[in-house]
């Protein structure tokens, strides 16, 4: 890192935490305006088990490696940094923060952007997990139109298993609401759900059966098998927030019951001043277009108070510019 006498010099004057579609594109927005950004990346993205991101207009279908590789691309093209690495920890340092790596690196920066995501923490059903991005899914909107002519069960989860029965039996007819351990319908919710023809089977599901890497229906726990080729899953999402924790700031519960985010203003501010976050960090909700929205609006924001800080300093050196010199000889 450099130094001056006086006070810290950063190595850069934003570092993005996290490599995704918020990151890179955040990324390109800072090097676009001639800032001078690094972005610190792990390499694991939440959609890396996807066959390809749907809904992000010119890129359907891309795969999220080919979506990475593009977007790393473009941030060295306007002359950004892209480091391998995991950031652990961050602290205030004079002028900013330093960024501690799993690998002994640090990299020190003006302002932060963290993007790193978030865990989806499925359900504990043997199965799922193996076959998820697959034959496993948890958006409608994402993946749901690829599910179209095939057979679909919807494992419930708390109070939104009828919901996203509801959302799925929009995209395909042959369609199964497993209870598993959730409560039950209401009167009202069984009477939607037989309007709308969605089978409903009770009690737990025990696995999901597998025949050559791919869903062939659910065993229950009861001995029974149920014929399916999909299954929709309501995981929990959690921020990937550690880096965060080390300057205080904490994750806040989703008012639906989904998960944790760190909380920021409209611009992805926190409450931590030089510290804003973007995607799935912030907003739990967001598919891949979404977070690259907020990634370029919390750049511009990052940029628009760099531009205030530099104005600040550009006018204290302007006025000792015109300060007169005391008459050599003066006497007081």
């Amino acid at each position: 890192m450099l130094q001056t006498s006086d006070e810290h010099t950063a190595d850069f004057e934003v570092a993005v935490v996290g490599g995704g579609a918020a990151g890179l594109t955040g990324a390109v927005t800072l090097a676009r305006a001639r800032r001078s950004v690094v972005v610190i990346d792990s390499g694991a993205p939440r959609n890396a088990p996807s066959d390809g991101i749907h809904m992000f207009l010119t890129r359907d279908g891309m795969k999220p490696a080919e979506f990475i590789r593009t977007g790393r691309a473009e941030v060295a093209s306007y002359g950004g940094r892209v480091v391998d690495g995991e950031a652990t920890r961050v602290r205030r340092i004079a002028g900013g923060f330093e960024l501690s790596l799993a690998d002994g690196r640090t990299i020190s920066a003006s302002r932060l952007l963290v993007t790193t995501g978030l865990v989806d923490e499925l359900p504990d059903v043997p199965g799922v997990r193996d076959l998820w991005g697959r034959d496993v899914h948890h958006c409608p909107y994402c993946h749901g139109y690829e599910l179209r002519g095939r057979s679909v069960g919807v494992l419930s989860s708390g109070q939104l298993g009828v919901h996203r029965a509801l959302l799925f039996r929009q995209l395909v007819t042959d369609l199964t609401l497993f209870v598993h351990d959730a409560p039950e319908p209401t009167p009202d919710e069984a009477e939607q759900l037989a309007a709308r023809g969605i089978r409903v089977v009770s009690g737990l599901v025990d696995l999901l059966r597998i025949t050559d890497g791919r869903l062939a229906g659910v065993n229950m726990r009861d001995g029974s098998f149920v014929a399916q080729q999909s299954l929709a899953v309501g995981p929990r999402m959690v921020a990937r927030s550690g880096v965060l924790t080390s300057l205080g700031l904490p994750t806040t519960q989703h008012p639906m019951g989904v998960g944790e985010f760190v909380a920021g203003d409209a611009t992805g501010q926190t409450e931590v001043p030089g510290v804003w976050v973007a995607g799935n960090v912030a907003d739990l909700m967001a598919g891949v277009i979404g977070s690259a929205a907020a990634g370029m609006s919390a750049a511009a924001a990052i940029n628009l108070d760099l531009i205030a800080q530099d104005t600040r300093k550009a006018v204290a050196a302007y006025r000792r510019s015109l300060e007169v010199p005391a008459t050599a000889g003066a006497t007081a």
